[in-house]
């Protein structure tokens, strides 16, 4: 568990260092969009009030707060999961990404209303209307990490007491 709580925390960390970078120290906010490597990397400032691309987005207080408590159940459920079952390193750092991305895109909700998503991926003939963040990437990979690698697990033996002969 201790993999999953410092996997969590260090992208709840960078997450939150680079929205600031971002949106306060280079006023992305005001500004709304920074070419960086243009077209590939761009930052364009987006508010996200739903979750993935905008769906459900509402400006009421309501659709706000349920989806911080989903968040939060959704990341409760994961540690308790992970915590209870013998799992793998990569089970418990995905767990992690997961927690990590899923807290930072809260701490958005509470202090901005929404989600502050800046990193924007175009390629020359294609310029992507999308937005997303570090959190974004994190709880998509989690998810992903944990449906591909739970089950894939060898499952610990009854009996053994860890000598073998």
């Amino acid at each position: 568990m201790q993999l999953t709580a410092k996997v969590a925390g260090a992208i709840l960390i960078l997450d939150q260092v680079t929205k600031y970078a971002v949106v306060h120290v280079m006023e992305l906010d005001r500004k709304a969009a920074i070419d960086v490597f243009p077209p590939w990397l761009n930052f364009r400032m987006a508010w996200n009030q739903g979750v993935n691309f905008g769906l459900l987005s509402h400006e009421s207080e309501i659709v706000r707060w349920g989806l911080i408590v989903l968040a939060l159940a959704i990341s409760g459920w994961v540690w308790i999961w992970v915590r209870r079952e013998p799992h793998s390193v990569p089970v418990h750092a995905s767990a992690g990404l997961l927690i990590g991305g899923a807290i930072g895109n809260i701490v958005d909700r509470i202090f901005y209303g929404a989600v502050a998503d800046f990193i924007n991926m175009s390629l020359p003939s294609w310029n992507n209307p999308y937005s997303f963040n570090i959190a974004d990437i994190a709880i998509f990979a989690g998810a992903a990490g944990l449906v591909l690698l739970t089950g894939k697990e060898e499952a610990p033996r009854k009996g053994r007491t860890g000598n073998s002969r």
